[in-house]
């Protein structure tokens, strides 16, 4: 009976549902999908692009951008609105199957082909009235509902929002929205955070009624299309010579935010592969992945605009200019070698890019990811595999990365090495994967085969003590500042940044180019943010033997006697066949002992110092306390060394604003470092922190896309904070440490905080900023 009875229900929601949907039909007559695959001109004088998408930016990028947009609803460009919203989520750890990819300017082109994947639309599609226009534009009921039913303007925010990052998808099709704003009173946008000014809300009002007028994309300025002209012949040359370097550089490059360095207004473009040759309009080839087959013979390698707002999440800046330009020809193309034959496009071709690019020089490739090495490392920071905590908990909270030297050993003899163990190199590829163990077990044997291969080629090149010292390092050239990164995680996002910030780390990488490689290829390149189960547990485990890897490369600098002591710190929780994988299995070792000198009984720390001495010319120092007011910096200082379990009730990225009478506000970032006794279980990670080991890092400026809290004092209540933070044992602590220091989202002025800190943010550190995502933000 329960079943029958569950089954009506079913049938009787499913049908009300289509009652709702047919509602406006019944008001307004019937939709038109391709009502917006023209959009209508804006009256003369009037522009989206100068008076809507500025307000949009301010208030609703900071929800709605990139996959995790709440039900893929994106109001970075107009034709994410245009698009509308789905209630299917892009990242699903459960799916058994790959997705059907949703990318925006990618997948489909027009709002009526969206209507035909499944997006139901946000903007009437009804009769063009004003009073359809807004009784039936989803847009505007929301954010009137928010207008008729604010938030409090205190304490936290209740009415039953879900603020989980994991939470349902709660959007409401077409008149569905009745029974929503029924429901869910406070549920209107900006979704738990305070209303638009009557200005903002009047200005968007008189748009959707208008029927949101669009006078379509920015054009690009003369110059840019100079040099847009100049680099397509250069990507786009004939010889397989220029065919393979340009193949390997769009695959490295196809996430990047593309610039001219000689430009004042900096646009930013994207690297795509086009059916037409550059001078004709771009036919864009819609591959999951780069890699992938483009499906015709002949392609070419095409400059399109950045039509999306730059949120910080995604933006991963790479300048082009005439310097790069003669750097790559002569690292790829003047270089006496021959391509004589060019690669295909299988599965097999996708898991194996030491294969696929044999005929390429191996230091020209590791040169080229070197010399923007910050950029290589972003791609798995903020590419698409980074978004929740299965695809983080595989690193450190806080971990320094250095590179080993192209200048050291025998390039053609790696080059042989590579060649000949390529198949040991392999990566777990494909969208769909159907089993984990198997494979994971296939990919352990294989890594360990090849670290026994390294170890033994290391052993004969290094040939003794005295050629494994810092020589072994890169110093960047002594000029380049991508030779030293700091990378942090944020529990479920992460962030990498030039230098080498905080205090000493527990655990560091050195990473040399078959792991940096294999990096890039795993999570960034081979990765498909729509693909199944099996494909992301395959990614996750895999990247388990690389950060291994790349500390397996820093233990052998310190002395013989202490790497595996240092190895088992790391690994505490850990069986012993856990802590071998470190070293390829219980037969892999390195017999050279360090050529080192070491001083004290803790060489791990004493060599940490050691590497930021080699490498303190090149030293980014943007995130120093030395750039705050003297005056601040003292109680500053004293607030960033607070340790221990109290940290536990922090969030792991908070913007700490400084406020004093007469002075400019200036902005910090607060994040927590974690404690774990080990980071390489899938699951159950609560079991491995250790709250005892938690720290913090306090820096000038952003670090972090996702801030879950913003704080603002006075210098004088500084050492206040900073002891109500070391006393924190609760939640109920918790909360009145926000009650006193937090900006809540109940805050009148927490727009004009905010509006605040990206202001800062831009004029700071203008390259690196963009949109900060409000989706973590905490509710305490």
């Amino acid at each position: 009976m329960r079943r029958v009875a569950s089954l009506i229900l079913v049938l009787v929601l499913a049908a009300c549902t289509t009652i709702a949907l047919h509602r406006f039909d019944q008001l307004y007559g019937p939709a038109d999908p391709r009502r917006f695959d023209q959009p209508l001109a804006p009256p003369p004088g009037e522009s989206y692009a100068q008076t809507i998408q500025p307000i949009l930016d301010r208030r609703c990028v900071a929800c709605h951008a990139c996959y995790d947009a709440p039900c893929q609803l994106k109001a970075t460009a107009w034709e994410g609105l245009a698009r509308g919203a789905s209630k299917t989520p892009v990242y699903d750890a459960t799916r058994l199957l790959a997705a059907q990819p949703t990318r925006l300017f990618v997948d489909a082109q027009k709002p009526s082909e969206w209507r035909e994947l499944g997006f139901f639309p946000v903007l009437n599609e009804h009769a063009p009235t004003p009073e359809a226009n807004r009784a039936a534009g989803l847009m505007h009921r929301l954010l009137m509902q928010k207008e008729k039913h604010p938030l409090p303007t205190s304490g936290i925010v209740g009415g039953g929002l879900d603020f989980s990052i994991d939470r349902e998808a709660m959007c409401p099709a077409g008149a569905q929205i009745d029974e929503y704003e029924r429901k869910m009173p406070l549920g209107g946008m900006p979704f738990g955070l305070p209303g638009l000014s009557p200005a903002e809300l009047g200005v968007l009002s008189r748009w959707i009624e208008r029927g949101a007028p669009y006078e379509g994309p920015a054009p690009v300025t003369p110059l840019a299309l100079q040099r847009i002209a100049m680099w397509e012949r250069f990507f786009n040359g004939d010889t397989p010579k220029e065919r393979l370097f340009s193949r390997y550089a769009f695959e490295h490059l196809f996430l990047a935010h593309l610039y001219f360095d000689d430009d004042p207004e900096r646009q930013y473009f994207r690297m795509v592969r086009s059916t037409t040759p550059p001078g004709q309009p771009v036919a864009l080839i819609a591959s999951r992945r780069p890699v992938d087959d483009p499906g015709v013979e002949r392609f070419y390698y095409r400059l399109v605009p950045e039509r999306e707002t730059i949120v910080a999440k995604t933006h991963m800046p790479y300048a082009l200019g005439a310097t790069r330009m003669a750097r790559w020809r002569s690292l790829f193309l003047d270089a006496p070698y021959t391509v004589d034959r060019l690669p295909g496009y299988s599965a097999d071709t996708a898991a194996n890019p030491f294969a696929t690019f044999a005929a390429l020089p191996v230091d020209a490739r590791y040169r080229f990811m070197l010399d923007e090495a910050e950029y290589t490392i972003m791609g798995f920071i903020k590419g698409p595999v980074c978004r929740g905590q299965m695809a983080l908990d595989v690193i450190d909270d806080r971990f320094w990365v250095t590179f080993l030297s192209p200048s050291v050993g025998d390039h053609r003899e790696q080059a042989d090495l590579l060649a000949r163990d390529a198949n040991l190199l392999r990566l777990p590829t494909g969208s769909s994967n159907e089993q984990v163990i198997t494979p994971w077990l296939h990919y352990a044997k294989l890594e360990n085969e090849y670290l026994s291969v390294k170890s033994e080629f290391l052993a004969r090149g290094l040939g003794g003590p005295q050629n494994l010292d810092l020589r072994l390092v890169w110093d960047g050239d002594g000029r380049n500042p991508n030779a030293a990164l700091t990378v942090f995680r944020h529990f479920d996002s992460a962030s990498v940044v030039k230098g080498l910030v905080g205090e000493p780390p527990k655990t560091a990488w050195v990473i040399g180019y078959p792991l940096l490689e294999r990096i890039h290829y795993l999570l960034v390149a081979n990765y498909d943010v729509f693909g199944n189960i099996g494909h992301q547990l395959n990614s996750r485990l895999y990247m388990d033997f690389l950060r291994m890897e790349g500390e397996f490369n820093f233990l052998v600098l310190l002395p013989q006697a202490q790497r595996i002591a240092t190895r088992d710190y790391w690994y505490r929780a850990d069986s012993a066949s856990t802590r071998e994988q470190v070293y390829g299995g219980p037969s892999t070792t390195l017999p050279i002992d360090s050529g080192i000198r070491y001083r004290t009984a803790d060489a791990r720390l004493e060599l940490l110092g050691m590497l930021k001495t080699r490498l303190a010319p090149v030293l980014a120092k943007d995130f120093e306390l030395d750039r705050a007011p003297a005056a601040w910096r003292a109680p500053l200082r004293a607030l960033g060394e607070v340790r221990g379990a109290s940290l536990e009730w922090l969030p792991e990225d908070a913007a700490l604003v400084v406020e004093a009478p007469g002075a400019a506000p200036a902005t910090f970032s607060l994040l927590r470092n974690t404690g774990h006794a080990s980071v390489s279980q899938l699951i159950g990670e609560r079991r491995e922190l250790r709250p005892d080991e938690n720290t913090l890092t306090l820096v000038p400026g952003i670090i972090g896309a996702y801030p879950n809290a913003f704080y603002r004092v006075s210098p004088a209540q500084l050492p206040a904070m900073t002891e109500a933070l070391r006393g924190l044992k609760s939640e109920a602590d918790y909360a009145a440490f926000s009650e006193r220091y937090a900006v809540r989202r109940t805050n009148p002025d927490f727009w004009s905080v905010s509006d605040g800190l990206v202001e800062r943010y831009r004029r700071d550190q203008p390259l690196q900023a963009g949109i900060l995502d409000l989706n973590r933000f905490e509710n305490r």
